[in-house]
């Protein structure tokens, strides 16, 4: 699986649109600080059929030092949750089935799971 950057995605874009890539990369970046902030303001935003990004506290707790065995208190820390869209759900089923299909290996009933996010 590759890594696509915000650079490839801009210079994609840049042509597709025929817009000048430093336009685009000014606007890309300024969406992405738009989220950041509304998120650290601790709003929720919502992309209809893409998905929710949501900022969630988690609470403190006591974790273990897997070497020492230790006890160690983990403060609580701000994180954010993203939830899958229907639209995007759906292109992700679609294409994971036309992977397996390519692999051989779509079981009896045409099923593919397909990952979740994690929950934070």
């Amino acid at each position: 699986m590759a890594t696509v950057t915000k650079k490839e995605l801009v210079d994609r874009i840049a042509e597709q649109l025929g817009f000048k890539r430093v336009i685009v990369k000014r606007v890309t970046q300024q969406f992405l600080d738009e989220v950041v902030a509304e998120l650290g303001r601790g709003n929720r935003l919502e992309f209809r059929d893409f998905g929710v990004f949501e900022s969630k506290q988690r609470a403190a707790r006591m974790a273990q030092n897997p070497k020492t065995m230790e006890r160690v208190p983990v403060p609580s820390k701000r994180t954010v949750k993203f939830k899958v869209g229907r639209l995007m759900k759906a292109k992700l089923q679609e294409i994971a089935k036309a992977h397996a299909a390519r692999d051989g290996q779509a079981s009896r009933d045409g099923q593919v799971a397909v990952p979740t996010p994690m929950k934070a």
